[in-house]
């Protein structure tokens, strides 16, 4: 049953990433757009992910339930140790979904719209950046849990250049993903140039971004370009994204929506397992060495039967509803 809730704590992660980091895209292109066209990107946001943002949240939730009932002592160590960065988060989630519910919905059209847009699109900037610096924060081994003053036990851990780099690296792939998105969401001629444009500039953003990490994480002395070289399957993961990529840079352009949404999901997907597969089974590790991880942190008993079954019989219903809801919205859209 251990094994069951793993893959689910993995599934949520990567699902969040890829649905819930297009939405945060979304906000990211509007940011990066000009003056003159960023009412038409705001438009197709509204058109995208209108019905199904908030959904998009359920893995993050289930993550997080996941963690609090299946691995209470790697939860307690995020809260305790990442407090700022994940509270920081949640102001960006929180602070982008009121804003884009005002700003689409309010009834009286004023200059607060304007207040609305900055709160939309740097909240799209700032939520994933911090999601990227937690991330930084568990591999890194900057966590010390016998620290004694405020900077070394919650600062430090995550305020550091490779968890920076993390956090940048995680903007690119979510400005990459709703970049690739959206080209495929219009058909307006000033505009579908512009977020061609877009998509291949995330494409190179996520390379540099990329090469930053492993210039981070050899500066502070972090192994992780020599690891990711001594494991074949890690390495023949990355280099397939890369293939992808390449690949997509010159599908992209020929408007088959299907097949750049499936490479842009596949190369973030790849990213993602090949680090996880590199770190697997540690989620956190420490300054002591004593990492924690999906084994050594595992609620013992019925905790983890119960939840496993609990993910097994919630799946059969909300995967359904979440198929049927993306099926319909994709479905309007074509009527």
């Amino acid at each position: 049953m251990l094994y069951v809730v793993i893959v689910f704590l993995g599934l949520s992660i990567l699902l969040y990433i890829l649905m819930g980091g297009a939405d945060f895209g979304a906000g990211i292109v509007e940011m990066t757009s000009p003056a003159k066209i960023r009412d038409q990107v705001r438009g197709i946001t509204y058109q995208t992910i209108g019905p199904i943002w908030e959904a998009n949240h359920m893995w993050l939730i289930i993550t997080i339930v996941i963690l609090f009932v299946g691995f209470p002592a790697i939860y307690t160590m995020l809260s305790v140790h990442l407090h700022i960065p994940l509270v920081l988060m949640l102001i960006g989630i929180i602070g982008r979904g009121t804003a884009f519910v005002f700003r689409h919905y309010d009834a009286v059209k004023d200059d607060m719209q304007q207040i609305y847009n900055l709160i939309f699109t740097y909240s799209s900037f700032v939520t994933p950046l911090f999601l990227g610096l937690i991330f930084g924060a568990t591999v890194s081994g900057n966590i010390n849990p016998v620290a004694v003053n405020f900077y070394d036990s919650f600062v430090q851990p995550w305020f550091n250049f490779f968890s920076l780099s993390i956090g940048v690296f995680t903007v690119a792939i979510c400005g990459f993903l709703a970049a690739v998105y959206l080209v495929g969401e219009t058909e307006e001629m000033n505009l579908k140039p512009f977020l061609l444009k877009r998509s291949r500039m995330f494409m190179v953003a996520i390379v540099l971004a990329g090469g930053l990490v492993f210039l981070a994480a050899e500066v502070e002395g972090i192994a992780l370009v020599s690891l990711l070289v001594q494991e074949p399957l890690t390495l023949s993961i990355l280099l397939l994204a890369t293939l992808a990529l390449v690949f997509l840079w010159f599908q992209v352009e020929k408007g088959n929506r299907k097949l750049s949404r499936a490479l842009s999901g596949f190369i973030v997907s790849a990213i993602l397992i090949a680090f996880g597969y590199h770190y697997f089974p540690d989620i956190i590790i420490t300054q002591s060495g004593e990492n924690l991880s999906v084994f050594n942190s595992a609620a013992v008993g019925k905790p983890i039967e119960t939840l496993a079954w609990a993910l097994m019989i919630g799946s059969l219903f909300i995967l359904p509803s979440l198929f049927y809801l993306l099926f319909s919205f994709q479905r309007s859209k074509v009527m």
